[in-house]
């Protein structure tokens, strides 16, 4: 895959649910190896637009194209293969150990499925992958004693497991304290070097859970793109303003991003 190559393309988007406008006109383009954030408020479509991006949701007017793939002509069950999903709110429903978690990455399933058995090469990747995050102390850990960092991070070799060509994390620093997030943001900061072809979008609305290779952001508010592009461009003072309709002012200093309210004199 090279550079240029579109992973992800939303093309005037739009979508409605129990006839509320949600989505208005989305266009977004991800290429392979950047890494972009969704910025927005509560509430203002992420999650919708994550939807497009897992395969998981269609959209009522305007074309997804995921992974060179349009929604509504192709199995998705397959194209989710091809994504990594990183959620914080997994839905594990049995115990499972570390290691048996990061192999249902293999299957796109929640559980191990019935009568499946890893392969060899399955199980040195998902020891490689837990090795590579930090995790290779707690690989046989039952996941119902993890801190919610340490899921964090597994959930992320979770995801790399089937090399994905897209890796999706939603809010993937929700309910972590300073130390955790920043020890996740390091794991996802160290993608850029061991995965460099493999494209990013990270949802949050904290601009300090940003990590440090965000190349670029959409920004949206009210369903709607207040500014898409670099995040030079994009994660400024007057964009997030006018996204959170309030006077915020933002500052990049040694990597990272951070935002306070502007007080009125």
């Amino acid at each position: 895959m090279t550079r240029a190559q579109q992973v992800l393309r939303l093309d005037a988007v739009t979508f409605r649910r129990n006839g509320r406008q949600i989505l208005h006109g989305i266009d977004f383009t991800v290429h392979a190896g950047e890494h972009w954030a969704l910025l927005g408020p509560n509430g203002a479509g992420k999650t919708t637009i994550v939807g497009f991006c897992a395969a998981q949701t269609h959209p009522t007017t305007g074309t997804v194209d995921v992974l060179g793939k349009r929604l509504g002509r192709v199995d998705t069950a397959e194209l989710r293969r091809h994504i990594g999903h990183v959620n914080p709110r997994h839905r594990l429903q049995t115990g499972l150990t570390v290691t048996e978690v990061v192999l249902t990455g293999v299957t796109g399933t929640i559980d191990l499925p019935m009568r499946w058995v890893p392969s060899a090469q399955d199980r040195a990747r998902a020891a490689a992958l837990i090795d590579d995050v930090g995790m290779s102390a707690r690989a046989d850990s039952d996941w119902l004693t993890l801190s919610q960092g340490e899921r964090g991070r597994a959930l992320i070799a979770r995801a790399l497991i089937s090399d994905p060509e897209l890796l999706l994390l939603d809010e993937p620093t929700t309910g972590l304290d300073v130390a955790a997030r920043e020890q996740l943001l390091e794991t996802v900061d160290a993608l850029a070097v061991s995965a460099p072809e493999v494209a990013s979008v990270l949802v949050t609305h904290h601009l300090e859970e940003l990590p440090e290779t965000t190349s670029h952001a959409l920004v949206i508010r009210d369903g709607a793109v207040v500014a898409s592009g670099t995040a030079a461009q994009t994660v400024t003072s007057e964009v997030i303003s006018r996204a959170f309709d309030h006077r915020i002012a933002v500052d990049h200093t040694q990597g990272r991003w951070s935002a306070r309210a502007v007080r009125e004199r």
